[in-house]
């Protein structure tokens, strides 16, 4: 479960690596000097880190995705709504929209969503 969190950090590599993969490991060096103003040390550690959790890999000096962005994300989604609603969607649904009035638009949005998923 722990591998679908990431801090603020992780995030902002994870980013950088989605946006730009496949890309050479010195891309990815080079790109967070700029952006995150980082070594080449601790690109790699960071990088480890992903490599470990199956979120990324290096192959021959590239770093390729093995879960997109979206599946990530859906992931991290679903564990959330798991540890902290006990799966419940509608329990989750119903915490967000407490404190919170839905546009027509988003109502319609999840519609067109749940009316995707119906059997």
């Amino acid at each position: 479960m722990e591998e679908y969190f990431l801090g603020a950090v992780e995030s902002r590599f994870a980013e950088l690596v989605w946006a730009n993969a496949p890309l050479s490991t010195n891309e990815l060096i080079r790109i967070c000097e700029q952006e995150l103003g980082w070594k080449r040390t601790t690109t790699y550690t960071v990088l480890k880190k992903f490599i470990e959790r199956g979120i990324f890999d290096n192959q021959n000096r590239v770093v390729v995705v093995l879960i997109s962005k979206e599946e990530f994300y859906a992931k991290q989604s679903e564990l959330y709504i798991e540890r902290s609603f006990g799966g419940s969607l509608p329990s989750f649904l119903a915490a967000f929209t407490s404190k919170r009035t839905l546009s027509e638009k988003e109502i319609e949005e999840i519609e067109h969503i749940i009316n995707g998923r119906k059997e």
